[in-house]
């Protein structure tokens, strides 16, 4: 089953690190990825731009395109995994991995995810 793996953390703390503290959390987080990567269970990963550089669309009956996500929370979406894992108890414990190799408070949520369909340039018809 997928599930996707949210990183949640505040963006101020994080991104307050110095490169060094940076490329530490980054190269333990790249042991965990290389390892699920090896057993065929990591899928996409995207670390995310702060939220200063986000737009956002606002459905209502004229759509809102406005700078910013405005989320009011003092937790931003930061990036996001991708696993394909047999079990909830499983992505825990890669969410457990995860969270040893990052030294921030931040949080993870994971939800499974119902429809996974990658699009890539291979696979598009052309015009």
């Amino acid at each position: 089953m997928l599930y996707a793996i949210l990183c949640y953390d505040d963006e101020a703390a994080v991104g307050a690190w110095t490169k060094d503290e940076d490329d530490a959390c980054m190269a333990r987080l790249a042991a965990v990825q290389q390892n699920l990567a090896r057993q065929g269970k990591l899928g996409p990963v995207a670390r995310l731009l702060p939220t200063t550089a986000a737009t956002t669309l606002r459905k209502s009956k004229e759509d809102l395109v406005i700078d910013g996500p405005f989320a009011e929370t003092k937790e931003q979406l930061l990036g996001f995994y991708i696993v394909d894992v047999a079990s909830l108890d499983e992505v825990l414990a890669i969410a457990r991995d995860l969270a040893r190799a990052n030294p921030s408070n931040g949080s993870y949520e994971i939800r499974p995810v119902g429809v996974f369909n990658p699009v890539t340039a291979e696979t598009v018809e052309p015009a």
